[in-house]
């Protein structure tokens, strides 16, 4: 039986009554706010007491009083964890700052690259802060990425047109991303590989392969050819070509290969007048779309 005076009661307005029960039903909501969400509704029930609804929602005596108090003086805003203070910082600003620069404008003297462990012995401060430190500001200093500027002179006017195909295509047009994908191996591991536990999957560095295997494939659903001739070139266009219908314009982005440009090729071409070429800048095969979908073939398949 409750002691003391009986608890007036929780009065709680439609949109508040809503709110609550909302947060009851959500799945996305912490367990936590969802019970001070329960305590706050059990209130709200005319002839409700501490005993009953400790009883009823299997919690302390304590969390029954404490979240109908915070709800009574905040109401919603009651039932959300207030921000807590923590330990005070030990590192300031001009000590990230200065952690930052030498990242970006110093080398070490014994090394090409900086460490957590060299970077903390520079700056004076712990590993762990350190790679806080770059976590936060996405430094990544033990990493070297490779890159190749372009030098084809039209690159802004090859950018812009195959930019724009992607974008506004013209009407009743198909638009085909073409290039080969070199060395697909059909290979296999010379032993069973070890299945993913508390550390990486890992297989055998070695390879052996079962049997002869295609060197370049085209994203046209089947395999690709033994070689690279403009030959070959030709028949992926008439398998096309006989593919769309003939009331469509076709658009194709493609590098500047020798072989997409031989005299066989513009033959071909000047005899069917609704297909048209996009070359990519020189050194720019990024801004072929099939290069993503190769990178998704070789990391999830090959």
């Amino acid at each position: 039986m409750d002691r003391g005076p009986k608890p007036a009661d929780l009065q709680l307005s439609a949109d508040e009554r809503t709110n609550v029960e909302e947060l009851v039903r959500r799945r996305d909501v912490g367990q936590a706010l969802a019970q001070r969400a329960r305590i706050v509704l059990a209130y709200a029930e005319p002839g409700s007491t501490n005993s009953g609804i400790t009883r009823a929602l299997g919690v302390s005596r304590m969390s029954v009083t404490t979240w109908r108090a915070r709800f009574l003086a905040h109401r919603l805003d009651g039932l959300v964890d207030l921000p807590r203070s923590g330990a005070p910082r030990q590192v300031g600003d001009a000590e990230i700052e200065r952690v930052i620069s030498l990242t970006l404008e110093s080398q070490p003297a014994n090394a090409t690259h900086w460490s957590t462990r060299a970077m903390a012995q520079r700056a004076g401060m712990s590993q762990t802060m350190v790679s806080r430190v770059w976590r936060a500001f996405g430094l990544q200093p033990h990493q070297d990425e490779t890159f190749k500027l372009s030098t084809d002179p039209a690159f802004v006017d090859k950018v812009r047109d195959v930019v724009g195909l992607y974008l506004a295509p013209p009407h009743r047009t198909v638009v085909l991303c073409v290039d080969e994908k070199p060395q697909i191996q059909a290979t296999t591991r010379t032993a069973p590989g070890a299945a993913a536990a508390a550390r990486p999957a890992r297989a055998t560095h070695p390879r052996r392969s079962p049997g002869r295997h295609h060197r370049s494939v085209r994203g046209t659903g089947r395999a690709g050819r033994w070689r690279h001739r403009s030959v070959e070139f030709r028949a992926f266009l008439d398998q096309v070509e006989a593919s769309v219908p003939a009331d469509l314009d076709m658009h194709l982005v493609l590098d500047n290969a020798a072989t997409h440009k031989t005299r066989l090729i513009h033959e071909w071409l000047l005899k069917r007048p609704r297909w048209h070429l996009h070359f990519t800048p020189t050194s720019a095969s990024w801004l072929n779309l099939v290069e993503g979908w190769f990178a998704l073939l070789a990391r999830r398949q090959l």
